[in-house]
């Protein structure tokens, strides 16, 4: 079942497209902000945001920027009362796969959702890219300015979910129901242990290197380097 994230402040369009998608066995997950919409998009399990441009906290141009440096595969269709010739085409330049005009029919919304996710499955993402590094889905091969970095399955795991969610913090009990699968670490300190070996394979002295940051009872963040 694929995943929707509904991006929209008015509560009745969020009612009415989720009904309609949840009907076509679809998932539809909600936000009614920017700041946490930006969150659910970036969210692994995501597989097309249908995004409002005029939204509380952040703005829905900020947050197609966002997706499009760090989840570049996620198609974003448009869903505004912005219906001006140059609104369309400055959301098309700006990464938006789609473009609909409120009001607008489900039928055609619906029709443009499965479009999309056709498209989607079919040139599937293999590469992820924060500032210098660079991880290959296919070949398990993660790169750091050019050179090689050797990692773990584990490693390579936890780096992955890292970049998935570059800029954002990610607490111990995320990380370990993400990359290890369960919700409780037996052994404490796992999550550190791994953190901790990744930091040291990811710091080149005098040449390029990706920071994962500690905040203090919060969790882990690996910062993106814009």
């Amino acid at each position: 079942m694929s995943t929707i994230a509904l991006i929209e402040d008015e509560p009745g369009i969020v009612d009415f497209v989720s009904r309609g998608l949840n009907s076509r066995g679809l998932k539809v997950r909600t936000a009614l902000d920017g700041e946490e919409g930006l969150s659910l998009a970036l969210s692994d399990d995501v597989d097309l945001v249908i995004l409002d441009l005029m939204l509380p906290l952040r703005n829905g141009r900020e947050i197609l920027d966002e997706l499009v440096h760090r989840r570049p595969g996620l198609p974003v269709i448009v869903l505004t009362a912005l219906g001006e010739v140059e609104d369309r085409v400055d959301g098309l330049r700006a990464g938006a796969v789609d473009y609909l005009v409120k009001p607008f029919a489900f039928a055609e919304l619906e029709a443009r959702v499965q479009t999309h996710l056709r498209m989607a499955r079919q040139i599937p993402a293999t590469e992820l890219r924060v500032g210098p590094l660079v991880l290959d889905l296919l070949e398990h091969q993660v790169m750091l300015g050019g050179d090689q970095i050797r990692l773990s399955n584990t490693e390579f795991d936890l780096l992955k979910y890292f970049m998935r969610n570059a800029g954002q913090v990610l607490t111990r009990a995320q990380i370990l129901r993400a990359v290890w699968g369960y919700d409780h670490d037996p052994s404490t300190n796992g999550v550190d242990v791994y953190v901790g070996y990744l930091r040291r394979k990811l710091t080149r002295p005098g040449g390029p290197s990706v920071t994962i940051s500690t905040l203090r009872s919060r969790g882990y963040r690996l910062d993106d380097p814009r």
